[in-house]
C-alpha cells in the first residue's frame, strides 16, 4: 500500500485526486490513474472514493495499492554483480542503463532487470523498488539495491544521514591551478530548463571535494567525493568551476565517446550486521590509466 500524507500547507490541497497522483507518479498515464480510482483502488483515510474529480483536503491520507504491472516489466538485461546476499545486491552499472522507470523511459531499466529473478521491496514509490540512491543514465559504476524492506530503510537512512562514502572518477575539460579543492555551491532546478539543475542561491546545500590526479592533453583526471547527494551534483559543480565533464552534452562538456564520469567506490554499513563494506567497480578502459588503488 502506498500512502501519501497531505499536510496542511501542502500544494496538493484543493486539487483533484487524479492530478495529485499523476504528479506523484509521472511514469503512469492520467488514464491509468483514473481507471484505478474508478475501480475503487484509491482510498482517502481508509474509504474508497471512486471519483477522479475528488478534491484533496487538509489532513487527507491518500492510500493506493499500485499494481506493479502498470509500472514495471521484468526483463533480462546483462548485469555485472559485484556482491549479493539476502539483504542487498551491488551492481557495476553500465553507462547508458537507466536505474528505474520514469517519464520518457522506454528501455528496460536496472530494477526491471533485477526483478527477473529477485523480489525487491517497495516503500514510497512502486517505480523504484529497492532503490536507495541512483546514478544518471550515462554514469557507470557502483550502485547498491536493497532486497528487503528493512535493508531498504536502513540504507536510505545511511544515504540521508551522509553516513556513506562515494568516490567518483571524472575526466573534465581544462587544467586546474590547484591540485585539490572543495566546491560549496547550492543546487536547484533550473527555472529556464526544468530538466536541468544549476547553481541557485536558494537551492539545496551541496558540497563536492576533488583532487586532480593527472593532467592530460587539455583535460584533467579527477577524484571526486560528493558530501551531499543532489541531482546531477558532480556534473553541475564541475561546470560551475569551468571544467565540465567530457561527454556531458547537458552541461556543456566537450564531445567524448560517453559521459566521462564513473562511480568507482562505495562504502556503506551492512543493513543487518552493521559491518562496514566497501565495493569498487573496475575503471572502464576508456578512462586514462592511473593506479587508482593508491587512493584512500
Amino acid at each position: 500500500m502506498i500512502e501519501l500524507m497531505i499536510e496542511a500547507d501542502s500544494e496538493h490541497v484543493g486539487r483533484r485526486i487524479d492530478q495529485v497522483l499523476a504528479n506523484a507518479f509521472p511514469e503512469l498515464s492520467r488514464t491509468e490513474i483514473q481507471q484505478e480510482i474508478r475501480a475503487g483502488k484509491v482510498a482517502i483515510s481508509g474509504e474508497s472514493i471512486g471519483r477522479p474529480s475528488h478534491r484533496v483536503r487538509v489532513g487527507d491520507r491518500i492510500q493506493w495499492e499500485i499494481p506493479d504491472k502498470l509500472i514495471l516489466t521484468p526483463n533480462p538485461i546483462p548485469l555485472t554483480i559485484l556482491y549479493e546476499d539476502p539483504s542487498l545486491v551491488v551492481i557495476d552499472k553500465s553507462s547508458g542503463v537507466v536505474v528505474h522507470p520514469g517519464a520518457g523511459t522506454t528501455e528496460t531499466t536496472l530494477v526491471e532487470g533485477l526483478l527477473v529473478d529477485r523480489n525487491l521491496p517497495v516503500s514510497d514509490d512502486p517505480a523504484r523498488p529497492g532503490v536507495v540512491h541512483r546514478l544518471d543514465r550515462e554514469t557507470s559504476g557502483v550502485i547498491v539495491v536493497a532486497k528487503t524492506l528493512n535493508a531498504l530503510e536502513s540504507l536510505k537512512r545511511q544515504f540521508s544521514d551522509r553516513a556513506t562514502k562515494k568516490h567518483y572518477i571524472a575526466v573534465v575539460d581544462g587544467l586546474f591551478e590547484e591540485t585539490e579543492g572543495l566546491i560549496d555551491a547550492p543546487i536547484g532546478r533550473n527555472p529556464a530548463m526544468p530538466q536541468r539543475m544549476s547553481i541557485q542561491a536558494n537551492g539545496r546545500p551541496a558540497q563536492s571535494e576533488f583532487n586532480v590526479l593527472s593532467e592530460l592533453e587539455g583535460s584533467s583526471l579527477l577524484w571526486v567525493r560528493p558530501r551531499t547527494g543532489r541531482t546531477h551534483q558532480i556534473r553541475v559543480h564541475l561546470r560551475y568551476t569551468g571544467h565540465s565533464v567530457l561527454g556531458d552534452e547537458k552541461y556543456g562538456g566537450k564531445e567524448a565517446d560517453r559521459l566521462m564520469l564513473h562511480a568507482w567506490r562505495l562504502i556503506i554499513r551492512h543493513p543487518i550486521h552493521g559491518e562496514q563494506m566497501e565495493f569498487r567497480a573496475p575503471i572502464p578502459e576508456c578512462f586514462p590509466g592511473f593506479h587508482y588503488e593508491t587512493l584512500d
